[in-house]
């Protein structure tokens, strides 16, 4: 079971590096590494689990941020609009995804990101694209060419930056971290 120990931490230079894509078929090591992120991530949304097992709450969780360098994430994304509905807005093992195409439009939290692999606060508007198009994998190896918009269209970005190296503060203006350009707005300030 993946608890926050197995999360490597800001500074580590795993999570600056690019992650090599998955070939298919994959491992069974790699596969155990899919349910393993997956259970992670329910767990951590589990009010009980998570302070069982002193987990810090999760939507998203990509393979470097555990020292391994593959181009892999698993999404959780409960629907923050209706809480209650108990179908997440998105959920799955994506391997090798990558934005074909995007909306001019932006978007970022109002409260700014956070992530597994941060312990401190970082304030400051994180820019995203409002609407996606993403490319990626299942674990079986079958191609997608999905859209997405809003929080789960965050999230996505958030994680296929990990695989790339990048980290949310990268995307923080240092000089005016609350500035919006005109094309970027807050999410559900539409």
């Amino acid at each position: 079971m993946i608890t926050m120990d197995d999360i490597i931490r800001e500074g580590h230079p795993t999570l600056r590096k690019k992650a090599e894509k998955v070939t298919f078929p994959v491992s069974d090591d790699i596969r155990q590494l899919a349910d393993d992120m997956m259970t992670f991530l329910r767990n951590s949304q589990d009010e009980v689990l998570a302070e069982k097992y002193g987990l810090r709450g999760g939507v998203g969780l990509a393979a470097p941020q555990l020292d391994v360098s593959i181009q892999m994430t698993a999404l959780l994304v409960p629907d923050l609009v209706d809480p209650e509905n108990a179908e997440p807005l998105l959920s799955g093992v994506f391997l090798n995804p990558r934005i074909v195409s995007h909306s001019v439009e932006g978007v970022c939290l109002r409260e700014g990101e956070g992530c597994l692999s941060v312990d401190r606060d970082v304030p400051g508007y994180v820019p995203r694209h409002a609407r996606i198009t993403v490319t990626y994998n299942d674990i079986d190896g079958n191609a997608y060419k999905k859209r997405f918009s809003g929080y789960p269209a965050i999230v996505l970005q958030h994680e296929i930056d990990h695989l790339n190296g990048i980290m949310f503060y990268d995307h923080i203006n240092e000089e005016t971290p609350f500035t919006l350009d005109e094309h970027t707005h807050l999410l559900g300030d539409e």
